[in-house]
């Protein structure tokens, strides 16, 4: 595996532990980042990653703010235009919506409309994806309306080492971060650098290098993609894989790098395939990089309907194994 953020010296750590010390730490470091959410102080928040930061930094810093998501992303992108570094939390991303307003029409627009005088270093923490049996009102993954807005910047980390070192680099940007963390990695443990360091925003990394196909991929998918990677090395079968990290902007060169040695393209996501983040690389790619292509590129996501409340309907919501190796036949076989 390829990441800069690991050295000789490591621990384990979880991944909703390293966005709790890249929290602390960032507070640590300057005063004028506080965080708000719902139920992000005294219960330590929905997923437990700010737990015990209101009692080292108090509620001055820790605020717990009612079920208002429209209010809460106003107050902090006038916050923000004040000098402060405010980390709101939305519960779940689903919850986005009713906060559009203030993302999109005001901490988007303020840099270009007040002639780059109003900064708006806000950060948005958010949890996207399903797998928690929670239904259609609490699994959608958005972040493709979010990567659609210029003046917005969009993350989602795969593991704990770039959790911390994108929060980190998220929190010390003049612009407005939505920072998507996946449910299912809060509790997921891996390698974690004695000495963390912010990444660079708009770099992917190599998760696995290949070459006979290149997926592009990035938060939990990144590690089904592994998965199957892994087993397809049996079949002597060389995949190689690209963890965006940032989505907006991304890295294409990383990609178009990855696709000139492969010739094969998949894009995989947690998110619906249609009009997806896998659309505009796919398109981007046969644009700048069809000189490369041995074969189509070819997508997989979601299927174009809400997320099911069943367990056993969710399980067969995708993408899964199945799914991406299908795809790998079709490119190989």
């Amino acid at each position: 595996m390829n990441n800069p953020q690991i050295s000789e010296e490591t621990e384990t750590l979880r991944f909703g532990q390293a966005l709790n010390r890249a929290l602390g730490d960032a507070m640590r470091a300057d005063d004028r980042v506080f965080l708000m959410g719902e139920d992000i102080a005294l219960a330590g928040g929905p997923f437990g990653v700010t737990r015990k930061l209101l009692d080292e930094f108090g509620q001055r810093r820790v605020r717990d703010y009612p079920i208002a998501e429209a209010s809460m992303v106003n107050l902090a992108v006038g916050a923000a235009l004040g000098g402060y570094k405010p980390v709101v939390e939305i519960m779940f991303m689903d919850f986005c919506t009713l906060a559009m307003d203030a993302l999109v029409n005001q901490a988007a627009k303020a840099h270009f409309m007040f002639g780059e005088q109003g900064p708006v270093p806000l950060v948005l923490r958010t949890p996207h994806g399903g797998g928690l049996n929670a239904g259609p009102q609490h699994s959608q993954c958005l972040e493709a309306w979010f990567a659609h807005i210029p003046g917005l910047i969009v993350v989602c980390p795969s593991n704990a080492a770039d959790a911390y070192g994108l929060l980190r680099a998220a929190i010390d940007n003049p612009n407005p971060v939505v920072f998507v963390e996946n449910k299912r990695l809060y509790s997921a443990k891996s390698e974690f650098p004695a000495n963390p360091q912010p990444i660079e925003i708009g770099k992917a990394r190599t998760a696995r290098s290949g070459s006979d196909l290149t997926i592009v991929t990035y938060g939990n998918t990144v590690h089904l993609a592994e998965q199957v990677a892994k087993q397809r090395a049996d079949q002597n079968i060389d995949i190689e894989i690209i963890d965006l990290r940032s989505l907006q902007p991304w890295d294409e060169t990383a990609v178009l790098t990855s696709l000139s040695k492969t010739h094969r393209l998949i894009v995989l996501h947690e998110a619906t395939e249609a009009f997806g983040i896998g659309a505009e690389i796919a398109a981007r790619m046969a644009d700048i990089g069809f000189d490369e292509l041995d074969a189509p590129i070819i997508r997989v996501g979601a299927p174009f309907m809400p997320v099911p409340y069943s367990v056993a309907l969710e399980a067969e919501f995708g993408p899964n194994a199945e799914q991406l190796n299908t795809a790998i036949d079709r490119l190989l076989l």
